[in-house]
């Protein structure tokens, strides 16, 4: 899931580090794809305050929903069907299909978060905003291998930023996956094919996606 799906279960909290904790993961793949770490290696550090204790909570949460929610009828589904709808989109790209389709179901559901007022991306800001900075940099250096500096300028950067509150508009998903796909593949896109992208995600929505909430009250019942 994206990271307003993930705010999702966690948009009830009052601490703010479990938000944090919750989106974690995701920052740091943001901030390099090759950071992947295993939150039980760390348990004995995070534990050693209330504010890092509810990041690990957060972040303990982010892969239980991630495992529910990828291994889930609705998503593999919706893959599936969105992936040959891109085919002809991504034709002559580098582009893999499938991974275009799962970032964008992704996407699309944190588009219908905020088109039906789920979830107020404002208020997942506010969140990490409340964060104090020395907490934050504390949980960065407990893993060690980060650049505690480089994140720090991206998290500034995200804030600063609030681009997930742009997702109210699908043309801006259509941005937003091209750009996650040229962290991986070096390509050029022109606004016809933008434009072709937009066409299909707006008409996947509103054709196949009505009955979304389904796949996050799957999540919520799995979750322990």
């Amino acid at each position: 899931m994206n990271f307003l799906s993930h705010y999702y279960f966690e948009r009830y909290t009052g601490h703010s580090e479990r938000v944090l904790g919750g989106l974690l993961p995701d920052l740091l793949k943001n901030v390099d794809k090759g950071y992947n770490f295993q939150p039980q290696r760390y348990e004995s550090l995070f534990f050693n305050s209330p504010d890092t204790t509810h990041i690990l909570e957060g972040w303990y949460r982010h892969v239980e929903v991630d495992k529910l929610f990828h291994g889930s009828p609705y998503f593999l589904n919706h893959c599936h069907v969105l992936r040959k709808l891109l085919v002809p989109v991504l034709a002559g790209t580098p582009i893999r299909p499938s991974f275009m389709a799962h970032i964008a179901v992704e996407l699309l559901l944190d588009h219908l978060l905020i088109a039906e007022d789920l979830v107020n991306p404002l208020r997942l800001y506010e969140h990490l905003e409340a964060v104090k900075r020395p907490v934050l940099q504390r949980s960065i250096e407990i893993l060690e291998t980060v650049d505690v500096a480089r994140f720090m300028v991206f998290y500034d950067r995200f804030l600063e930023s609030k681009y997930i509150v742009q997702y109210a508009e699908i043309p801006n998903l259509s941005y937003a996956l091209f750009n996650i796909c040229k962290r991986i593949w070096a390509f050029e896109v022109d606004a016809e094919r933008r434009e072709a992208l937009t066409i299909v995600l707006r008409d996947y929505c509103s054709q196949n996606m009505h009955d979304f909430r389904a796949v996050f009250h799957f999540v919520q019942d799995g979750l322990t």
